[in-house]
């Protein structure tokens, strides 16, 4: 079964005597600024390319470029986030990143065909915020969260990432993770524009976290978790100082008598 779902698939004819690329398709769909995105079968089974457009495949800045994105999304494993599991040289593509497959539809895509579901926004609640939550424990520069790159898979409605990480750093800046807080509320958001019924503790949720001012959003994931799962720091507290005491208190009695 073929992966990656796209609109205005275009079928490239390759010449490979080895027989090892088979079914090369052009995704137009998935296309970055960059890179075109393909799907092929590599001894028969489906995989995803990404290789640098042709006017960019000569430059050492962009093939030193993509040298180091696969390199920080090799050593990434996370459910929610594609994995990148080889980089070699295709017959007639050139140099190209091989992903796991996929079967399914961007975000984007559903939004515009509206075919959006609870599960799937339940997913943005959940698995969203565990691949935000991933990459920044890891520090991975990545590109912008946006409908565009992420893919519900067919059958299970499961996230996944596309095209996040193209280096890692010692430490994330501030700056780079109230941006994630922001592209989160944005995709958050433009789901809520396209539902059929109005979530407003929601709509709360993403006007906050996409607040344009970075001191009005929440300051980490595990804040917009909490803030998702109706709890705050503050009442987590509470509920541990007053266990403390209550086992306190039993100790106490139990040290007198």
């Amino acid at each position: 079964m073929q992966p990656y779902i796209s609109k205005g698939e275009k079928k490239i004819e390759i010449n490979d005597p080895s027989g090892k690329w088979t079914d090369m398709t052009l995704l137009p769909e998935w296309e970055e600024e960059f890179y075109d995105v393909f799907t092929a079968r590599k001894h028969g089974k489906w995989v995803m390319l990404k290789a640098l457009k042709k006017q960019f495949a000569d430059d050492p800045k962009y093939r030193k470029h993509m040298e180091r994105e696969f390199e920080t999304r090799y050593n990434l494993a996370h459910p929610n986030v594609v994995m990148v599991n080889d980089f070699e040289m295709i017959p007639g593509i050139g140099m190209a990143m091989i992903f796991d497959d996929a079967y399914g539809y961007s975000l984007r895509r559903l939004i515009e065909e509206h075919r959006l579901t609870p599960r799937i926004v339940h997913r943005l609640e959940t698995q969203l915020l565990d691949a935000l939550d991933y990459i920044q424990e890891h520090h991975v520069v990545h590109y912008p969260i946006t409908p565009d790159n992420i893919i519900f898979t067919e059958y299970n409605e499961n996230l996944k990432l596309i095209n996040v990480g193209y280096d890692q750093r010692d430490e994330l800046s501030s700056q780079d993770t109230a941006e994630d807080i922001r592209q989160y509320g944005l995709v958050l958001g433009e789901v809520l524009d396209n539902l059929p019924t109005s979530l407003p503790r929601l709509r709360r949720i993403s006007r906050v976290a996409a607040a344009s001012d970075p001191i009005r959003r929440y300051r980490s994931v595990a804040d917009l978790r909490l803030a998702i799962e109706k709890r705050s720091m503050t009442t987590i507290y509470v509920a541990i100082i007053i266990f403390i005491v209550l086992m306190t208190t039993l100790l106490c009695y139990l040290a007198w008598h």
